[in-house]
């Protein structure tokens, strides 16, 4: 794979646009699948549907293989869909550099500096952002950002944090163009919490003039708030395989991903940008509504999957649809947390109806027991509000958390009855321990999850309770 072997690939198949047209004026942080299957599909396209010259300057923080490997390709690499009727394979051209962000810290400080440069995104996942658990601050003790506050050099900077916030320190001195920085991570508000870690490194810094940098950033940068979708499993061998034999040449670095994707943006950018909308994109005033229908729908409906799934036998998504209650199951579900949203987001029921749509596709194996791990992170975001919210009108929620309270019993290995993980499996293993009734064990599961105010629901416990025997015996009474 190469510019030089576009030539011998079907033109169908070839970029949507020239990459050699296309200049750099956007700076990515975190080269990995989910931006190659995501953020550069978008940009591409609107660059080809525009005709104005967005590209992509993508920075790894720590690997250097992808960034060789990308270089290796003129930063060409293939997307495949992974539909119900058969995989579709075609080559983006919309990164149009690749660079190490240590190696190549001159060049990366140099484009972060550059009016030309436009738009900041990231997907370097919650972790990446180095929050104060409780407080969302930066978290200056956390080694790697005491590491970087000590650094004397650009270019001994490791984390992204301290990159961007260094890098527009230097815009500010060089010149002080207007820079949108955009979270591509799947965080409630990320905008703000982006912006939360990176003023706080600057007011951290040594810096003399930190001060002028921050009345700079609160006047020139811009940091919106997003949502973005898109299933991006890992890249099998098979899946190799699979784009050499459509393509006709090898590529080093595809992806593959469900047909489906989605991005909502705040419409709140500093300067010029992208106009991603001629693929799609939304740009709302507002993204809460569409982050709690992704959050209480989407990923709400995956894991009660993940857990009926699990005790009726199944073991991935498109195999909990192919039962005779697996759709009635998600419309029901969408139907009873429709109402704990806000307005200005999706309809509920048209969500509902692509969300079945997405997860029947037989050609995306996504595993339950991946979904389902770590409960004790994912389910208090995913239905506990929705339960406060809706109150005593939950019987879907209640027969999904039956579902998980049976999945924290202790199988024969020692682990989780179905072999998920999760950080506190051992403390929810210990709830089935030592209780007399089954209505004991649920208060005290979601106990160990903080929700006290849940576990002293006795008509919410009671018909959790109610459902474990039959989820037990492997039915799902629906």
């Amino acid at each position: 794979m190469g510019r030089a072997s576009l030539g011998r690939i079907a033109p169908e198949l070839r970029p949507a646009v020239d990459p050699r047209e296309l200049r750099p004026r956007i700076v990515h942080f975190g080269l990995g699948a989910f931006h190659r299957a995501h953020q550069a599909v978008y940009t591409e396209h609107a660059s080809a549907r525009s005709g104005e010259p967005w590209g992509i300057v993508a920075v790894a923080p720590r690997s250097a293989r992808v960034v060789a490997a990308m270089r290796a390709q003129d930063c060409l690499y293939s997307v495949t869909e992974r539909r119900p009727d058969g995989p579709a394979t075609r080559v983006v051209g919309s990164v149009v550099e690749a660079l190490a962000m240590g190696p190549d810290a001159g060049r990366v400080d140099a484009l972060l500096a550059s009016p030309e440069v436009t738009v900041l995104t990231l997907t370097i996942t919650e972790k990446g952002h180095h929050r104060r658990p409780g407080t969302g601050e930066l978290d200056t003790r956390a080694p790697e950002i005491a590491a970087d506050l000590a650094a004397r050099e650009t270019g001994d900077l490791t984390t992204v944090v301290g990159r961007i916030a260094a890098g527009l320190a230097a815009r500010m001195r060089s010149g002080g163009a207007p820079v949108t920085v955009v979270s591509c991570d799947n965080m409630a508000a990320n905008g703000a919490a982006l912006a939360t870690v990176v003023r706080g490194f600057v007011e951290a810094s040594s810096w003399p003039d930190r001060r002028a940098v921050l009345d700079w950033m609160a006047a020139s940068v811009a940091f919106p708030s997003t949502v973005v979708d898109r299933i991006v499993p890992a890249t099998t061998d098979t899946d190799r395989h699979a784009a050499h034999a459509a393509l006709g040449v090898r590529d080093a670095v595809p992806v593959v991903g469900e047909p489906y994707r989605q991005w909502v943006l705040e419409d709140s950018f500093a300067g010029p940008r992208p106009p991603w909308e001629r693929d799609g994109a939304l740009f709302v005033p507002d993204v809460v509504p569409y982050q709690l229908t992704k959050l209480r729908l989407l990923n709400g409906a995956h894991s009660a999957l993940a857990y009926l799934g699990a005790a009726a036998g199944r073991t991935t998504v498109a195999g909990v649809l192919a039962t005779d209650w697996g759709e009635r199951l998600v419309r029901a579900l969408c139907s009873e947390v429709g109402p704990t949203l806000p307005a200005g987001g999706p309809d509920p029921a048209a969500y509902a109806g692509d969300l079945v749509e997405r997860f029947r596709n037989p050609a995306m194996r996504h595993l339950l027991q991946q979904i389902g791990s770590d409960g004790s992170l994912k389910i208090p975001e995913r239905w506990f509000d929705a339960l406060r919210a809706a109150r005593s009108r939950t019987p879907v929620l209640e027969l999904a958390l039956a579902a998980w309270a049976n999945a924290t019993r202790s199988g024969e290995d020692g682990g989780q009855l179905f072999g998920t993980t999760d950080p506190a499996a051992a403390a929810l293993a210990d709830c089935w321990q030592g209780t007399t009734t089954r209505h004991d064990t649920v208060r005290r599961l979601l106990q160990v999850l903080g929700a006290v105010d849940l576990a002293e629901d006795d008509t919410l416990v009671s018909g959790v309770a109610a459902r474990l025997p039959a989820l037990r015996a492997g039915h799902i009474d629906f």
